[in-house]
This record gives C-alpha cells, sequence and structure tokens, in this order.
C-alpha cells in the first residue's frame, strides 16, 4: 500500500518548517538537532522528520536525497511538492487523480477504505489534515525539472556488468551541422590512468572535429 504511516498532529509551523529548510545548508542527517537549529524544538515540530521520509526528501537514516535538494530551489520547489506528495499518496490519487482538490470528510472516507478500516478515526483525520497541508504547498500543475546529468563533469562513472570495470560515461565531442541537420557526436572514454591518453584525443578532436 502506497499511504504514508507518518502524519502530523499539528499542520501550524509546516510552512515554517519548509521556509526554513529552503533558507539553511542542507544538513548530511536531517536530525532533531538540526530542526532544532531552525528554530522548531517541540515534539509536535519532530513527526515532521517522518513525513520528509514518507515524501521522499530524506532516505531511511535521515540523509537528504535528490528531491530534497530541488526542493531548495524556489522556482520550483512547489512542483517538487506536488511530485512527492503525488508518490507518498499514490493510493489515494489511484482512488480520484484530484485527490488534492476533495474536501476532508472525502478524503478521510477514501483512507478508511483504502487503510480497511485498520486505523482508528483520530489518525485518519490527522493523516487527511497532513496530507491537505502538504497540498497547498504544492503545484500540481507544474512539471518539476530534473537534475541533468549527461556531461563528464557531473555524471557518476557506472560498474560494468564485469567486477572491477568502469564504464566512462559519454563525453560530447562536438556537434556538427551538415545539410541543415545537427549531429551530436559522442566518444566513449578509455579505461586508463595516464593523462598522456586523454590529452592525445582531447587533441585529436579539436583538430579535426571542432576545427
Amino acid at each position: 500500500m502506497s499511504l504514508p504511516t507518518s502524519y502530523l498532529t499539528s499542520t501550524k509551523n509546516l510552512d515554517g518548517i519548509f521556509a526554513a529548510i529552503q533558507n539553511a545548508k542542507a544538513p548530511e542527517k536531517f536530525t532533531t538537532r538540526f530542526l532544532e537549529s531552525l528554530d522548531f524544538k517541540t515534539a509536535t515540530d519532530r513527526l515532521i522528520i517522518g513525513v520528509l521520509k514518507s515524501l521522499g526528501f530524506l532516505d531511511g537514516e535521515g540523509r537528504p536525497q535528490d528531491r530534497y535538494f530541488r526542493f531548495l530551489d524556489q522556482t520550483q520547489s512547489a512542483a517538487v511538492m506536488a511530485e512527492a506528495v503525488e508518490d507518498a499518496y499514490a493510493d489515494l490519487f489511484g482512488v480520484n487523480r484530484k485527490a488534492h482538490l476533495m474536501s476532508k470528510p472525502d478524503i478521510v472516507g477514501k483512507l478508511k477504505t483504502l487503510t480497511q478500516g485498520s486505523v482508528g478515526e483520530s489518525v485518519l483525520d490527522k493523516m487527511a489534515m497532513t496530507f491537505l497541508a502538504l497540498a497547498k504547498l504544492a503545484d500540481f500543475d507544474a512539471k518539476p525539472e530534473k537534475a541533468a546529468l549527461n556531461s563528464a563533469e557531473t555524471a557518476p562513472e557506472k560498474l560494468d556488468g564485469h567486477a572491477g570495470e568502469i564504464r566512462r560515461p559519454a563525453v560530447s565531442a562536438g556537434i556538427r551541422e551538415l545539410g541543415g541537420l545537427h549531429y551530436n557526436i559522442q566518444i566513449i572514454l578509455p579505461e586508463s590512468r595516464d593523462p598522456k591518453v586523454y590529452d592525445a584525443l582531447f587533441r585529436s578532436l579539436r583538430e579535426h572535429l571542432l576545427s
């Protein structure tokens, strides 16, 4: 079942917590101590850590994930939140694609069905309250940008199917135009620890492709 087991008992500080997250340097681990450094020190505030894990902002150990870092960009934070909410509450959106527009009583009713009556009314109420509060921070019509790892400077080295072998990323050598068509030429770098190999390769590229 794709429904968060984490929820808030109060959402009055939710906006403030996410605003503080955006204005603070991302920690190695999002702990209660880090939350307190943002000036949110109550037991009620600490419940946000479980919610952040459910949203995919943090892993199980509390380490910030890609979604956390993308949320820091305020130009796309609302779109990232929508993505996170839709993923976390996938079962609810499976019942109604516009679940974020439903009334709280309707959401409670759907959650009761999805949890097969295994959750009490008080918890269902808080789950619905948490969902709606998160939805208010989201823009469900926007498309969040994905981090593009297409260059040698940003793409990590990938392990090949054979143990110990590294397949290096393709490097864009240049773009050629022939008859109005654009050709994106890529070179797979050979595995070598000798810098002279790469010096010779890029010198050849400059001479034959980029001139």
